[in-house]
């Protein structure tokens, strides 16, 4: 038998123990108060104002990875730092990336003042605004937020299983008041057309409050992206949100093999798949600090950085002590060491 320890990021046995960690949060702080989903937008102007004439987003996987670590650290300073949800208690997210390239965040919140049933609506919203009253929301809302929309009709079903009913339980009922249960996340309030309530046309459908995903307006409006937020309210929920964060990449392979035979390494690397964004995100090892701690770090490129600085034990970069002084930087020092990275092939 050959074990893939939990010592290696991303394998089963890490993952089950960062779900045990979440669940650690749980016994301390008690249950988490919100679920938020954070997805690359590769509409973004950081995006889309490097690409050349022709690409596309899904062309510069580097890019999307750059700038989507730096808009999540945003959205952490901003829950965290800014308290626009309340006072964080604690919280833990995971990055995951999407078949088709993207990556997306999955985070728990723990807030110190637990959050209300009468206090869901002003965080969360699950309704299309009034586009007379607020037109740049209304527009990020129809565009990122609506699912679908799905069904024979709208002659759109990836999302739908065996039975022809949609998994994401799409379209909603309407509801006059968000109501709270026992048994899972709460129901948002979704009024109909009837009562008040706003319609959009999407991809040349006419849809309503029944297709709209749960969202908080000022992160939506803050960060113009796919940003579902769900209010934790039961144990089911509790469970699903630890269990969910942590669930790793999609892989399956079977086979037939001599019984007592088994070996996680393989079966890890047989049933693993890398797309393009998720390839960068590893090799760029986010965070990297050292032009932050060395202004002369700068000037280098990383083939340059071993012929002025060593690694230390503590894998860190330090300046090296003998050596050719550099001309205009005082105390650093340059030998002879050479610097390497590998190849990546563009196929």
């Amino acid at each position: 038998m050959c074990i893939l320890p939990a010592t290696f990021t991303g394998s089963p046995r890490y993952m089950h123990a960062r779900t045990q960690d979440a669940m650690t949060y749980v016994r301390k702080y008690g249950r988490p108060d919100l679920f938020i989903t954070f997805t690359c937008n590769t509409k973004w102007y950081a995006i889309a104002k490097e690409l050349m004439p022709g690409q596309s987003a899904y062309d510069r996987p580097d890019l999307i990875a750059r700038v989507y670590h730096l808009k999540l650290g945003k959205l952490m300073d901003v829950i965290t730092k800014g308290q626009v949800l309340g006072a964080v208690c604690c919280r833990m997210h995971t990055i995951e990336c999407q078949k088709r390239g993207l990556p997306h965040a999955h985070i728990l919140i723990w807030l110190c003042d637990k959050i209300e049933a009468t206090e869901i609506d002003h965080l969360i919203s699950a309704e299309i605004l009034d586009p007379s009253a607020e037109r740049e929301l209304y527009e990020i809302v129809t565009t990122n937020k609506i699912h679908g929309p799905c069904g024979s009709h709208y002659n759109y079903t990836s999302c739908h299983n065996n039975e022809g009913k949609c998994t994401r339980q799409y379209p909603r009922d309407f509801v006059s008041e968000t109501i709270t249960g026992s048994d899972g996340y709460p129901l948002y309030r979704r009024r109909s057309p009837a009562e008040g309530g706003f319609t959009a046309v999407v991809k040349g459908h006419q849809v309503d409050n029944r297709w709209v995903v749960p969202y908080c307006p000022l992160l939506a409006k803050a960060f113009n992206a796919r940003i579902n937020v769900e209010y934790c309210h039961s144990v089911r929920s509790i469970k699903y949100g630890c269990k969910y964060i942590n669930k790793g990449t999609d892989a399956a392979m079977f086979g037939i093999r001599q019984e007592g035979s088994v070996d996680e390494i393989q079966d890890f690397l047989a049933g693993r798949v890398i797309n393009s964004t998720e390839g960068p995100w590893h090799i760029f090892s986010f965070p990297i600090h050292l032009c932050r701690q060395d202004e002369f770090s700068k000037t280098l490129l990383y083939t340059d950085v071993p012929s002025c600085y060593v690694r230390t034990k503590k894998n860190t970069w330090a300046r090296r002590k003998c050596g050719a002084n550099v001309e205009g930087y005082p105390g650093v020092k340059k030998d002879a060491t050479l610097g390497r990275v590998f190849t990546v092939p563009p196929s």
